[in-house]
């Protein structure tokens, strides 16, 4: 008796419609998953951008203040000020803004500070090591005494261009402030302090002073920044007791050496 094919090849066709059938459900499965995920990176990526976007413009929101509320106490401070000297003067808008450059114009009189001011917030990434942003804006404060001695302040913004001089000098200043720190002071001659700071040229330090008092050195040097597009005058101060003794130095921009 010839055994029953037309049975076996039903199941097997059965069998293989089953495996179709269960390879398509597994497709369809495995594309809504990856489409629910693809969904979820795009809605991740959009919400992040807006949170990040909504705390840019709050940071920069901020500094605007912080630099309006500086403005106004380097204002209140000058007019306590009882001094004339455009040096003191100096000092009282080093002491409020930090800005690495400042400079006088005798003729209205007018002091203008130009500094980058900066702050930093938390940015929503998905990767990790992120996290760490900042925003850094850069302004001009300017500071006008009036005929009746009174002053006023006024804050410009601009791109930061306007501040990539200042910010070499500032970094140039603090380099130069860590090498006169070291400095012996038998060595703190104009000579030495220039070979200290600069021995080549094009110069970012000219050594212009060395006046020495009792305890206390003070060293002028014009600090430049590339291609001497600006150039800012610093006085720094070091106390010296002996003349092995090296110590810490201070530096702050004046107007003029």
């Amino acid at each position: 008796m010839e055994p029953d094919q037309t049975g076996g090849a039903v199941a097997a066709r059965r069998v293989n419609r089953l495996a179709a059938t269960g390879c398509l459900s597994t497709l369809i499965a495995l594309t809504v998953v990856l489409g629910l995920i693809v969904s979820w990176l795009w809605y991740r990526h959009w919400h992040d951008g807006e949170v990040n976007s909504q705390r840019r413009e709050q940071t920069r929101a901020s500094i605007l203040e912080r630099a309006q509320e500086t403005a106004n106490s380097t204002n209140r401070a000058l007019a306590r000020s009882d001094s004339t000297d455009t040096d003191v003067l100096a000092d009282v808008i080093w002491r409020h803004s930090k800005a690495p450059v400042i400079t006088y114009d005798a003729s209205r009189p007018e002091f203008t500070a130009t500094a980058a001011v900066s702050a930093p917030y938390d940015e929503r990434v998905m990767l990790p090591g992120g996290g760490n942003a900042q925003v850094s804006r850069c302004f001009t404060f300017t500071y006008t005494q009036r005929p009746n001695e009174t002053w006023t302040s006024k804050v410009s913004e601009w791109g930061d261009d306007v501040c990539r001089p200042s910010n070499q000098i500032s970094s140039r200043a603090r380099w130069a402030l860590t090498r006169i720190s070291s400095m012996y002071a038998d060595d703190l001659s104009p000579p030495r302090v220039q070979n200290a700071l600069d021995p080549t040229r094009p110069r970012s330090f000219d050594v212009k002073n060395v006046l020495r008092t009792e305890g206390t050195v003070k060293i002028f040097v014009l600090v430049s920044s590339s291609g001497a597009a600006v150039e800012q005058c610093y006085r720094f101060t070091r106390p010296v007791s002996g003349s092995g003794v090296q110590g810490t130095a201070t530096a702050v921009p004046t107007p003029s050496c």
